[in-house]
């Protein structure tokens, strides 16, 4: 039997019918999930970065989301403990953290012994050196190769200022640069074999398959920090000369082949970057060895229990818990945070639109406490003030003890804390000199004289200066000061002014330059400044790292180093040669004492504030403490998977009135079609 046709009104409208009445059917199949429904069982971590890693090469890089890829793929000789304050070095990939060992010469040697059967994890690199090989063991010449890519002028490292303390070191590149000026063919062979004919690094002795000594030209107590940041990961010769970037592979900065918990599995840095469990960890494979750097510590600071830093199921326990870190670019905090609030993110920061519903006197506001989340602070180790140029007649050392009354003046008309509420939703300690909490040094009862608001005894300092209310008696005027900053922003304008507002108070007229970062540093190298506002964030967290920022061999004037303000006191460079090479204990400190006494009378900055970063984190995820340095903390953290789908769920109900509106339209353009073909049959 011939099937009849279609009727030609239905025919005509069944397509579009057909999709209007299929359309809510979809709709209600679809939710706001970015992610697999299968990932919702699975341990993983899920945060957005803000912009892409610019170098995976650990020698190079140093910006915060190149490091947060980098510390949890490559591993270092040393780490800090996750919990304690001040800081504190435990051995990572080494078995302990070394001591110095004075050489009669006057240079200092450090031994290092790594962990025997410590694997890089799979990669095809390894068989260049092996046939068939898809990893091998880290073995100490790996320590030696990665320090020397560091002198590689090929590399471009920017810690070689640093590592030329090591005996040989800046040789063996100015050695390496000449051979591959100097001899054809040289810059063509394989990385390893161009060291090996470079000679060897004297201060880079191998001493066996897992142990090593570096030597420094002249004792460097801070060396030691710097063993615990990526750019001494060891890296494998393998993987640089695999990685060229040529026949379709990536270059060596595009890559990762580490030791570390995590391995990079997905690299489209400018959308998303994955990183997978490493199963052939050393740690997880020899949880026997209770190494501190691959157990989730036992102890920390005072309060840490108490905020739930050492719950039991974490405490003692081997690492890492996560099965996978999923990072998403996020190039907006706004969009990121609204995905933090529905559940997929699970730590986010607070973006400055978002800060007063959701923060309230320090504390969390209820709405997100009802959610179960959790506010975490850290003090960032790092200072921001303002600087006086001490080269300046007005208000530098030319001027002797009156500009010393005028810097006094100046710095007790700074408002910090209200600067702070007005400006920073509160975010910041108010600094009383340049060492933040966390740092050794730091005194949290110290008071500075000269730091806490009092414009009676400003105007009193000034009239003692010969400026009485302000007025500079050579001209009869107020006294002129310029305020010089590399930032033409209209938020910082008004920060700015609201300093010049306090002075202002004074009767003096200190004048804004804003100027471009270029223009700035012309002034700076010129010497044509007098009152600047700049900021400093930790390498390590030493004291040595801060008080180095006012010694006068750092000067800007003298040798182009971050003493900006050209700071030159003979007292206080002798505390400081003595200090920046002791040991932390009494002896260090009444020496870090004196000099923050130095700083305090001679005023050559005002110290504004200690930065402070908060943090929301979602109730299942727990270990997280803020660690303010560029170092491993992923591992540290423990997602409950169940719990973060239930809140998903909850708080992503679809609103589906759209999709039933959209069907009952559907149906009802569906009628007179219909009852169209009805007719046309019953015809």
């Amino acid at each position: 039997m011939r099937a009849r046709p279609v009727a030609g009104a239905l025919a005509a409208r069944l397509p579009a019918v057909a999709l209007a009445a299929l359309a809510p059917i979809a709709v209600l199949a679809c939710g706001n999930n970015p992610y697999p429904g299968g990932d919702d069982a699975l341990r993983v971590l899920y945060t957005p970065y803000s912009a892409p890693p610019k170098t995976l090469d650990p020698q190079v890089a140093y910006a915060t989301v190149d490091h947060d890829v980098l510390s949890n793929v490559y591993e270092t000789l040393l780490e800090y403990h996750y919990l304690r304050r001040p800081y504190e070095l435990i051995p990572a990939l080494a078995t302990a953290v070394p001591e110095p060992r004075r050489l009669p010469d006057g240079g200092v040697a450090y031994a290092f012994t790594l962990r025997p059967g410590i694997a890089y994890g799979t990669d095809p690199c390894f068989a260049l050196g092996t046939p068939g090989a898809t990893s091998r063991e880290l073995v100490a010449s790996d320590l030696a190769f990665g320090l020397q890519r560091i002198a590689d002028p090929a590399v471009g490292s920017p810690v070689l200022v640093t590592f030329a303390k090591i005996r040989g070191l800046a040789a063996f590149g100015e050695r390496l640069a000449a051979r591959r000026a100097g001899e054809p063919g040289f810059a063509a062979l394989r990385i390893d074999e161009q060291y090996r004919r470079a000679g060897p690094v004297e201060g880079l002795r191998v001493t066996g398959p897992y142990r090593f000594e570096v030597v420094l030209d002249a004792p460097y107590p801070q060396i030691l920090y710097w063993f615990a940041m990526p750019f001494t990961s060891p890296v494998p010769w393998e993987a640089v000369a695999w990685y060229d970037g040529e026949d379709g592979r990536p270059p060596f900065a595009e890559v990762a082949v580490g030791t570390g918990p995590f391995r990079l599995a997905r690299y489209d840095k400018r959308s998303r970057i994955v990183l997978d469990r490493n199963p052939d960890w050393w740690g997880a494979r020899h949880p026997e060895w209770r190494a501190p750097s691959a157990l989730y510590p036992a102890d920390g600071e005072p309060g840490d229990a108490a905020r739930g830093a050492l719950d039991p199921r974490l405490a003692g326990r081997p690492l890492p818990f996560l099965d996978r870190v999923e990072m998403r670019l996020e190039k907006e905090s706004i969009p990121a945070f609204a995905k933090f609030v529905q559940g997929y993110y699970d730590r986010s920061a607070i973006p400055k639109e978002s800060f007063d519903r959701t923060v309230s006197e320090g504390r969390l506001g209820p709405e997100m406490e009802a959610r179960g989340m959790r506010l975490e602070r850290a003090v960032r180790p790092g200072v921001y003030y303002l600087g006086f140029n001490m080269d300046d007649p007005v208000v530098g050392a030319p001027a002797g003890a009156r500009a010393r009354k005028l810097r006094q003046a100046m710095s007790l008309a700074v408002d910090v804390p209200e600067f702070l509420r007005v400006f920073l939703n509160r975010r910041g300690i108010p600094a009383q000199s340049p060492i933040p909490p966390g740092i050794f040094g730091y005194d949290p009862a110290y008071r500075n004289p000269y730091r806490t608001l009092d414009l009676e005894r400003a105007r009193a300092l000034l009239a003692d200066a010969g400026y009485p209310g302000g007025v500079d008696p050579a001209s009869g005027r107020a006294l002129r000061i310029t305020f010089d900053t590399p930032d033409t922003t209209v938020q910082s304008r008004l920060r700015f002014q609201f300093l010049i507002d306090g002075w202002k108070q004074l009767g003096l007229d200190v004048e804004l330059a804003a100027t471009s970062y270029n223009q700035f540093r012309d002034k700076v190298r010129n010497g044509a400044y007098q009152l600047f506002f700049w900021g400093w964030v930790a390498d390590y967290p030493d004291p040595e790292n801060f008080l180095f920022l006012l010694w006068s061999e750092m000067a800007e004037a003298k040798s182009g180093g971050p003493n900006t303000a050209n700071f030159a006191d003979p007292r206080f460079d002798a505390l400081f040669d003595e200090l920046k090479d002791l040991e932390n204990g009494p002896r260090r400190a009444a020496r870090i004492r004196a000099a923050l006494a130095r700083l305090e009378t001679e005023r050559p900055w005002i110290e504004l504030f200690h930065p402070e970063d908060y943090a929301l984190v979602h109730g299942w995820l727990d270990g997280v403490k803020p660690m303010g340095l560029p170092v491993p903390v992923w591992k540290y953290y423990a997602v409950t998977p169940d719990a973060r789908a239930v809140a998903r769920r909850a708080w992503n109900q679809p609103v589906r009135w759209p999709a039933w509106a959209l069907g009952g339209l559907a149906l009802a353009g569906l009628g007179p079609a219909v009852a169209t073909w009805r007719r046309e049959r019953r015809a």
